[in-house]
């Protein structure tokens, strides 16, 4: 079956869906303090993370994933500048793991502060 051949009813149930959990995500970076662009289509969003002082936006994520729980990946992997601050976050996900991520992501200061302060 080809995708032309699905019914309408299929491409709206997509739609809502994509757009909860968009709309859900964009919710826990706004709680969270993350400035991020809003996507206009895409199911990624792209977070600034120039706030954080790290120059590396690799160094970052592999940081954000262990110590954070959440995984990103490194903007400069879209650009051919050398950008390195903005991390891209993929949403997705069920429901409950994007509020989970927000629930780990509301925490992400306080664990750069701390990460800070130990080396």
């Amino acid at each position: 079956m080809s995708a032309l051949d699905l019914p309408e009813r299929y491409y709206r149930d997509l739609l809502r869906g994509y757009t909860e959990r968009r709309d859900v995500f964009l919710d826990e970076l706004e709680q969270a303090g993350l400035p991020f662009t809003a996507p206009q289509g895409a199911y990624y969003v792209m977070a600034d993370i120039s706030e954080f002082g790290c120059p590396d936006d690799t160094t970052f994520c592999e940081w954000m994933a262990r110590d954070v729980g959440v995984a990103a990946v490194p903007g400069s992997s879209f650009f051919n500048e050398p950008v390195r601050k903005y991390i891209r976050f993929h949403f997705a996900k069920k429901v409950q793991t994007l509020r989970d991520a927000g629930a780990r992501l509301r925490r992400i200061r306080d664990a750069w502060s701390a990460r800070r302060n130990t080396t």
